[in-house]
């Protein structure tokens, strides 16, 4: 055994003298004890935590955390795989990388404020388009549900994820992973780390990641879901002395892909068909985060500096029918740049008081292009309406001067659609120009706060934190439609052009209070705990721009009997009346937490148990503009309610040759108060939601998974490995009137690995049992009629892994 290996076994005993194991630069080898343990990630995978004053599963919190090793276990490659084994969390795998909605204990949305944080390596990301993101070279992630605004501010309402690279200092070598798998799904991933002395280190690695895709669309024949992307990692860590630390991070990431792979649902029997649009929807996005860290370690303090720059420049082209016929789509590109700084002072002496204060500041620019193209069926499908309101009209209005004749209703409206008719009758020709639109929407956020611990007892510990939050929100916007009609009308031909210019700027300002209080008893001296804490959430408000189309066509048709061109006007009150129809409050929550964090049967076995009571107002949602049924835009609902309770369980047997976990969630989450406006044969009707599901949230999430391993005594293959895992979701409903959803599914995988040392070769399988669902579903009215659409989830797929470090 040399030198290194020597004075690693040693760090290891001190670390944990149960644990029994030893760290090799790049590969951790645990030797076989005397009974089978699990070990606390945060003790073994230690990661510098500016903010917290506690290991995870110290605080009062519910939260999962993962090890590289067992997300390789679970074969998951993102963090919306990643989100099938956390308990009422769903991230589903659908559009493409655009989205990433993510819904926790009954909230969240797919447009506009998230309701979960991401920070990666300690940067916080801000634009919810760049949450979707391939994940290569970590080390670990962590998952905290319930309110972090204390400590994280706005958008972190129902949580946060926490995600950390592999840090050169303690892991050395080069990794490289392949993968090859059915639909031609294909993966590279290489990244060296090398410690150049005690004081620098630095790792760099790549990716290319592809797939052919699953579904095929039916009218042009492409695959609906192709994808590519690649991008580079780069991490410098600098240690001048042992009191400072720089850590710069950059990460470059491209896709290209074609998404949105929409079919027409049948909502009875929730059977999905192909994608069958007329034109291909596709995305493409370059995203490059970079970040400086500093940090300094004090005498009583740590103070720590997080700068990062963000940008995100995308293009996105969708069939918004999501039909063969070529009624409309859509085209965006945005171009966001962002700065964020944050000031961190964190108490380092030994006591009974424990503290953080810090602030925060965040200013993104946003310029978004986004055109919305009227194609032929559209034209027609306008001229058609408006052809049968004025000929409908003009039969009423000569069926009234018959019957004052004495004609009876019946004898005067058939001699008026004769007498239409015998003098050349009514068409009705339109021509709808794209509606262009360019939107600037930056976004400044300010928050100060502090958090304090204080060990009231040995046992008893109890947190206070508050902060001040502060944002404004801005948008300016530019748009216009235009439609050109020829009407001929009996013989008499005419053309009226109709314009609309809409252009405007305005502003909003948000000011919150999110406290914190937390109580924390630890039962024994193995770390197990119970806890409650009480916390108020917050996501930002802002404008709904996507539905300025809406807008404007609203405003052609009601204008549509003019007789001459016209450029309609637009008054101060109009102003008003767009600015309160495009503007959405802030949501605000309040949440009640019961938990215990358990070490079981000798430390062999996990408990993480919660139950939690949401209580939240002006609940944002994510629906279709109303009246034509295409844009979202996200509302406010007035009051709702989400309880669950969340269950995770990890453990080792058999002299910790089997390793296992299974977690559970249940959430029940209605509307309290909400009504909504809906148009029913031409008149606007009140519709309630009070007591319905709130839609695209899970009542419930499971998971579990077993892996257990067979060591060899050849010299050449170490050990084999067998797992499997399930996980399934449901019930889900897709719409807040309750009216169609997905039923409980569950999707099965199972991999085999052979352990080489040096080479690891892993051959794997998901949803083995094909099981046929849906990830998503929405309804859209674009077309004149009502559709449901929906995109099913993956269905069977198999590869292989090849894992190396040398």
């Amino acid at each position: 055994m040399n030198k290194k290996l020597l004075m690693a076994a040693a760090v290891g005993a001190v670390m944990s003298s149960s644990m029994q194991a030893v760290t090799i630069p790049g590969r951790p080898i645990y030797s076989l004890a005397d009974s089978s343990r699990v070990f606390d990630l945060d003790e073994v995978l230690v990661v510098s935590q500016p903010k917290e004053q506690f290991r995870l599963r110290q605080q009062p919190l519910s939260s999962n955390m993962f090890s590289v090793r067992e997300m390789q276990s679970l074969n998951v490659r993102d963090l919306r795989e990643l989100s099938a084994y956390v308990p009422s969390l769903a991230m589903p795998n659908y559009g493409s990388r655009y989205t990433s909605s993510i819904y926790v204990r009954g909230i969240g949305s797919r447009v506009n404020s998230p309701a979960v944080g991401i920070y990666v390596d300690g940067m916080p990301l801000l634009s919810k388009s760049a949450y979707n993101f391939h994940s290569y070279a970590l080390e670990r992630v962590d998952i905290m549900r319930g309110p972090q605004g204390t400590l994280y501010g706005q958008n972190t309402e129902g949580g946060i994820v926490r995600m950390y690279s592999r840090n050169p200092m303690n892991y050395q070598g080069t990794d490289v992973n392949l993968g090859l798998g059915s639909r031609w799904y294909r993966n590279v991933e290489l990244t060296h780390y090398n410690k150049v002395s005690d004081r620098f280190a630095f790792s760099i690695g790549g990716f290319y990641n592809g797939q052919n895709g699953f579904f095929r669309n039916a009218t042009t024949g492409e695959r609906a879901d192709r994808y590519n992307e690649g991008g580079g990692k780069l991490r410098l860590v600098f240690q001048p002395t042992s009191r400072v630390g720089i850590n710069y991070i950059a990460d470059y990431q491209y896709v290209r892909q074609n998404g949105f792979p929409y079919g027409v649902l049948d909502a009875e029997t929730g059977r999905t068909a192909s994608p069958a649009t007329n034109r291909q929807s596709n995305y493409r996005r370059n995203i490059f985060n970079t970040a400086l860290d500093f940090n300094y370690k004090g005498n009583g303090f740590d103070f720590n500096s997080t700068t990062s720059y963000q940008y995100l420049k995308d293009y996105m082209m969708m069939d918004i029918d999501y039909l063969p016929a070529d009624f409309m789509h859509m085209e965006e590109r945005q171009h966001q740049n962002a700065v964020t700084e944050e000031l961190v002072l964190k108490g380092n002496r030994k006591g009974i008081w424990h503290w953080t204060t810090g602030a925060f500041g965040s200013y993104q620019w946003q310029k978004t292009v986004a055109p919305v193209h009227f194609d032929g069926e559209m034209d027609a499908f306008l001229g058609s309406t408006i052809r049968n309101a004025m000929y409908n009209a003009m039969v009423r209005s000569m069926a009234g001067r018959f019957t004052a004749q004495g004609m009876t209703m019946e004898q005067a409206m058939a001699m008026a659609q004769q007498m239409i008719e015998s003098r050349g009758g009514v068409s009705m020709d339109v021509d709808l120009a794209s509606v262009p639109g360019l939107f600037h929407t930056p976004q400044l956020n300010l928050g100060v706060f502090h958090e304090s611990s204080f060990d009231l007892t040995d046992r008893l510990t109890a947190t206070l934190g508050l902060r001040y939050d502060y944002s404004r929100v801005k948008l300016s916007y530019e748009t216009s439609a235009k439609m050109t009609s020829t009407a001929n009308v009996m013989g008499t031909e005419a053309t009226v052009v109709l314009t609309s210019l809409l252009q405007d700027e305005m502003h909003n300002s948000y000011n919150q209070l999110l406290p914190k209080l937390g109580l924390s008893y630890r039962i024994d001296d193995s770390g197990s705990n119970v806890y409650t804490t009480v916390s108020k959430g917050y996501r930002a408000g802002g404008f709904n721009f996507q539905m300025f189309s809406d807008i404007l066509q609203t405003e052609l048709n009601r204008n549509s009997s003019q007789r001459g061109d016209y450029d309609i006007p637009h008054t101060e009150q109009d102003y008003d009346n767009i600015r309160h129809t495009i503007s959405y409050d802030p949501e605000t929550s309040w949440n009640y937490e019961a938990g215990t964090h358990l070490n079981l049967f000798d430390n062999s076995v996990q408990l993480d148990l919660a139950a939690y009571y949401m209580q939240v107002h002006n609940q944002q949602l994510s629906v279709m503009a109303g009246n034509y049924g295409f844009g979202r835009m996200m509302v406010n609902a007035g009051r709702a309610r989400s309880c669950g309770i969340e269950a995770s369980l990890r453990g080792q047997a058999f002299d910790d040759h089997l390793s296992w976990s299974a977690c559970y969630g249940f959430t029940h989450a209605v509307f309290k108060d909400y009504t909504d406006s809906l148009s029913e044969q031409g008149a606007l009707k009140e519709v309630s939601y009070e007591d319905n599901k709130i839609p695209f949230v899970p009542q419930h999430t499971f998971a579990a998974s077993a892996d257990y391993r067979i060591d060899i005594a050849e010299s050449g293959l170490r050990a084999v490995t067998i797992g499997a895992n399930v996980s399934g979701r449901g019930k889900i409903y897709w719409d807040e009137a309750n009216t169609y959803c997905q039923k409980f599914y569950a999707v099965a995988g199972a991999h085999a690995d052979a352990d080489f040392g040096a080479v690891v070769l892993s051959l794997w399988g998901r949803n083995l049992t094909n099981t046929r669902y849906n990830t998503f579903a929405v309804n859209s009215a674009a077309t004149g009629r009502s559709y449901e659409f929906a995109q099913r989830g993956n269905p069977v797929q198999f590869g292989v892994d090849v894992r190396m470090h040398f």
